[in-house]
Order: structure tokens, then sequence, then C-alpha cells
């Protein structure tokens, strides 16, 4: 049976100041991140009782439970690469990530666009949620998501590569209530060398997707 870990920082809990204050970073790594991996791991314990005693009274709200969690877990994993304290501006060329660039300004009209949906949705989404750009095998292109808890509203097979977090969790301590700050703020922080490589490696796996036998 598979088992979660916790990742490891790729940085310093100071490294993305002044964006995201040290104290956030590690509340959110630390404590938040590991009780998703903690209840995904609690969860697959569940189940595998339920399976042993043949009891299913509690299928429905382990399930979910596992969706939850296991949700949460790789977002977060993906969310911690996808910042730098050296990153924010925009993909460019000249950076090696054309690729990239060019996929934006196709999927999307412009980068410009892209910003501004990305921004809204993260900001807009009711209570819980994330903000994610995602590559939608089906088409071939990138979407946009807008994610409630960890796994509403997701479109099947796609493939996220940039994520923000807009649980309240990821930003109150610095910036209150004023989540659209937070936001404005991330893009500072963005590192445009991991999404890029997330989008090629999501393309090259798309025919993983089995659309018919």
């Amino acid at each position: 049976m598979a088992m979660y870990t916790l990742p490891e920082l790729p940085y310093d809990y100071a490294a993305l100041e002044p964006v995201i204050n040290p104290q956030i970073i590690e509340l959110h790594h630390d404590k938040h991140h590991a009780a998703y991996v903690k209840g995904a791991n609690d969860t697959l314990e569940q189940l595998e009782e339920a399976r042993d005693k043949e009891s299913w009274g509690t299928i429905n709200g382990l399930e979910k439970n596992l969706a939850f969690h296991l949700s949460g877990h790789i977002l977060h994993s993906i969310y911690w690469h996808n910042m730098t304290g050296d990153g924010g501006g925009e993909p460019l060329e000249k950076d090696g990530v054309g690729e990239l660039a060019d996929a934006i300004a196709e999927s999307f009209g412009s980068f410009a666009k892209f910003r501004a949906q990305l921004t809204k949705a993260s900001a807009t989404t009711q209570g819980s949620g994330w903000g994610v750009l995602a590559y939608e095998p089906v088409s071939g292109r990138l979407i946009v998501e807008q994610i409630y808890d960890h796994q509403g509203n997701v479109g099947q097979g796609s493939v996220p590569i940039l994520v923000f977090d807009a649980w309240e969790h990821a930003f109150y301590l610095q910036y209150k209530n004023q989540k659209v700050d937070f936001i404005e703020a991330m893009w500072k922080v963005v590192n445009w060398q991991d999404v890029a490589k997330r989008y090629t490696a999501a393309k090259e796996r798309a025919n993983n997707l089995l659309l018919a036998p």
C-alpha cells in the first residue's frame, strides 16, 4: 500500500520574503501540509480495515476524505516548487521557457489575459480553494481551473502545472482578509522554470489518458 510522506521545502522559510513571511511558510508546510499527508495515510488504513471486515457503512465519507487529503497533498507539493525568491515576471523565450510562453498566448490570447483570468479565479474562490493553470490533454491546450477545497470542479485528466493557494491559512497572518492582494503578490515569486518543466512533462504523458479501449 502506498504511504505518503511530507516533502521537504526546496528553500528555507524566509526565501519568499516579502511576498510570504517565514511564519506562514513554516505553519503552512509543517502543520497544514503535514495534516493532509497524515489524513491521506490514515484514510488508507481505514479503507484497508473496511475491506478486511467487509464493513462499508462509512465508505462514502472515507472516499471523500481520501480525495480531500490526497488532493491537498498533491497540490501543496506542486505549490512549494512553483515558487522561488528569484521568480516573477512572465515566461520569456530568452529565459528558456518560450514553449510555455507560446502555449499561454495560444490558449488565452496573451500573457496579460491569462494573468487576469488566473488572478480573478484565485481571488474569487468562495471559501477555500485554489486557482490553477492546468494542461488539458483532450484539447492539448492550457486551461484555468477554480478548484474548491482541494478536489472540486476539476476537469478529469487535467494536469496542474501552476497553483495559487487561496485558502486563508496561506495568507491570513500577513494579508488579513485581503485575498486579492496576496494573489497579486504571488506573481512576484512564480518559478517559471518549474512551470515550464511541468508543462513539457504533462504534454509528453498526455497519451496516457484512455478515452477509448
